[in-house]
């Protein structure tokens, strides 16, 4: 019993549309931060390869600026302040369109994994979050370990490409010293902007073991048990009781409809016990017989009397009120290897309806339909 208990309280199953959306009003979606950590890198790189040599020209510049002073500012105390302000100011707006590239770059990622969310609720303060108890749990748990692999991973890969640059480099960066100012600023953004691009590629190795990965922890975190997903659909549909009474109106509806379309068919083809089918045929170009009614047992014999009161004919064809029964859904046309057996029967019934009294109208023969329908039903149907 407590097996059982336990079983049915294992996270199973997936989770609905609903969970999905209540985790995405709390702030809990899938996030990779190596994703958004290869994104930043990829995008301040190319903001480097793009302004680097502006950049390599300006930055010169304001260092030279700012270290010129004049005697009247190197002996006024109060306009150190001011050129100080002026420097990082400077300084502030030359870094500012790579400020902005890198930011845009770091909410790229977030937007490809889940999207933009805002929760307030993620923001507000849980004792949880400073509980050294639950801290030690999150760095044991399989997510915990995980994160270790990948940073032991993100590290030896790295540390990797980067020892391979520095290799490559070395003759450059020692050159560095024997060349004039300008020509060094942009020599060394040039090689920290290609250096950032190899190490951003490096990490798609990373990414492509990430992603994955927290798709599917987010997704295992939101599983649902049986009962969840039972007291869910409860409060989304209703107690099953009241379910089972909408469903009850919704079919007495439909026999109701069913049953005034019979009035107005042209006939109704018979198991004769256990199936009936109402057609009604509209002689416009192009149309074909329609279903207007069709049921078995009780619902049948209910048709038949309708069609008894109404002075509809009723015709007794076993195969094919069967293969009408089951191949089409009402409101439907007959299917096309249907249409000669079928407008047989409607023949029949047409002569028999303009006759004469006394007149005799001969029965239509070879009514058998396609080998596909002739086992439709059969069980149970010995005695029709």
């Amino acid at each position: 019993m407590a097996e059982d208990q336990q079983s049915s309280q294992e996270r199973t199953e997936q989770p609905t549309a609903r969970r999905k959306q209540e985790a995405r009003k709390k702030g809990q979606v899938a996030r990779s931060r190596e994703l958004n950590t290869m994104l930043s890198l990829l995008s301040v790189a190319a903001g480097v390869l793009v302004m680097g040599g502006w950049m390599a020209v300006e930055f010169p510049a304001l260092v030279a600026s700012s270290l010129s002073l004049d005697r009247a500012a190197a002996f006024d105390s109060a306009l150190v302040p001011v050129r100080f302000v002026e420097m990082v100011m400077s300084s502030v707006l030359l870094l500012t369109p790579l400020f902005a590239v890198a930011i845009v770059g770091a909410l790229i990622g977030p937007m490809v994994m889940g999207g933009f969310v805002f929760s307030a609720s993620a923001m507000s303060f849980k004792l949880e979050k400073i509980n050294p108890l639950t801290g030690l749990k999150r760095i044991f748990s399989p997510k915990g370990l995980m994160e270790l692999l990948k940073a032991l991973f993100k590290f030896v890969v790295l540390t990797a490409v980067t020892v391979v640059l520095f290799t490559f480099l070395l003759d450059d960066i020692l050159e560095l010293g024997s060349l004039v100012p300008d020509k060094a600023f942009a020599e060394s953004a040039g090689m920290l902007a290609w250096s950032l691009l190899i190490l951003s590629f490096a990490m798609i190795a990373i990414v492509m073991f990430d992603v994955p990965f927290e798709l599917w922890n987010h997704n295992r975190q939101l599983k649902m048990t049986r009962r969840e997903v039972q007291d869910e659909l409860k409060e989304t549909e209703g107690r099953p009781e009241v379910r089972n009474r909408i469903r009850a109106l919704q079919r007495e509806v439909s026999q109701r409809r069913m049953m005034e379309d019979t009035r107005e068919a042209d006939v109704v083809i018979t198991n004769p016990q256990h199936f009936s089918v109402a057609l009604k045929y509209d002689e416009a170009p192009g149309k074909a017989p329609v279903v207007v009614a069709k049921g078995r047992d009780l619902v049948a014999l209910k048709i038949r009397t309708v069609a008894i009161e109404n002075d509809v004919a009723i015709f007794e064809a076993p195969p094919l009120a069967r293969a009408l029964y089951a191949s089409t859904e009402i409101g439907q046309e007959i299917p096309e290897n249907l249409y000669l057996v079928v407008a047989k029967v409607l023949a029949y019934v047409y002569q028999l309806r303009n006759s004469r009294r006394n007149e005799y109208t001969p029965m239509p023969e070879d009514l058998s339909v396609p080998e596909e329908y002739r086992d439709l039903f059969t069980e149970g149907l010995d005695n029709d």
